[in-house]
């Protein structure tokens, strides 16, 4: 018997990968992935800043990648409810069947105990109206990575056979804000999530990539662990951490693929842009850290570094966006 292959931190069976070929086999070699992120509210400038750049990474990611894909970002102002129904009401019209859908959600969500939400300019959106609008989209292949806040309380309702859901936390009540994007994003950009070698980052790679991160980040911090990331993909409403042949999870992600990697590896080649990337990541970690410990700072002292951190934040990313 083939011996269990390790994947970006989590232990994934050879037949998983076996069965997911077998899946990918059906789909027509002209389909179309339509890609539509989503940045929310941010609420403080560090959120709305960081909301909005990650955003824009995985447009970037995506139109970097080729291949026949429509990308659409919200973000800012852009991003109101009216306007994520209007785009995938659009999609809904042109999709075909042998289409497939990614939705990625960045931001704050809420949860009441019964019902989750996005934080969005305006009325938010609703994860029982988001799964409505999914519904009538005919492509087949479903991917929604919901990276807010309080998303775990989403997986109920978006929940659906031939639809992948992540979450960047196991519950509603995993309330703070989350790193779980910023390492989503790394994981489309880093060679090394495809652990498989096959030149593209499927679904489950990207997610055993991110959530391997998150858990280094919080123990790295000495800090107990406030999100904790699900997959879902049978359709039955309850997300692992560990997708395995076991519990069935998994099958449709890992056949799900992402992102291409040819924009990864022409950033992997260049000296130049792994240490802007570096750089950005220790002006993310600076942020975290400074956010952490705001209650034990004069105001002036923390806006003031605040400031700074997100200036040379945003100077790093123009640089890498060359």
């Amino acid at each position: 018997m083939a011996a269990a292959k390790e994947v970006g931190g989590g232990v994934t069976s050879p037949h998983l990968f076996a069965v997911a070929a077998l899946l990918f086999l059906p789909v027509s070699l002209r389909a179309t992935t339509y890609y539509l992120t989503i940045a929310g509210l941010g609420g403080e400038p560090e959120y709305e800043q960081r909301f909005a750049m990650w955003a824009g990474e995985i447009e970037s990611i995506l139109k970097s990648a080729g291949g026949d894909a429509s990308v659409e970002t919200l973000k800012g102002p852009a991003a109101t409810r009216a306007n994520v129904r209007a785009a995938l009401e659009k999609i809904a019209g042109e999709a075909k069947s042998q289409d497939s859908l990614v939705i990625m959600l960045i931001g704050h969500g809420s949860h009441d105990g019964v019902e989750y939400k996005i934080n969005l300019p305006g009325p938010d959106l609703s994860a029982t109206e988001l799964a409505a609008l999914l519904d009538r989209v005919p492509a087949t292949r479903q991917l929604v990575v919901n990276m807010t806040s309080a998303s775990g309380g989403a997986i109920n309702a978006l929940s659906k056979p031939n639809r992948v859901v992540i979450t960047a936390t196991k519950t509603g009540t995993e309330r703070n804000a989350t790193v779980f994007p910023r390492f989503w994003v790394e994981g489309l950009r880093d060679p090394a999530a495809d652990t498989d070698k096959n030149e593209t980052i499927s679904a489950l790679e990207a997610f055993h990539y991110a959530e391997h991160k998150v858990a280094e980040y919080y123990e790295s911090q000495k800090r107990l662990a406030t999100e904790h990331p699900l997959l879902e993909d049978t359709g039955k409403g309850t997300g692992v951490r560990a997708p395995s042949v076991e519990n069935s999870e998994g099958l449709r992600a890992a056949a799900f693929p992402l992102v291409r990697l040819g924009s990864a590896k022409s950033i992997a080649g260049s000296p130049e842009k792994r240490k802007l990337f570096e750089k950005k990541d220790q002006l993310e970690q600076q942020i975290d850290e400074l956010k952490y410990n705001k209650a034990v700072m004069a105001p002036d002292q923390y806006r003031k570094r605040l400031t700074a951190l997100l200036l040379e934040l945003a100077k790093t990313q123009e640089e890498l966006d060359k």
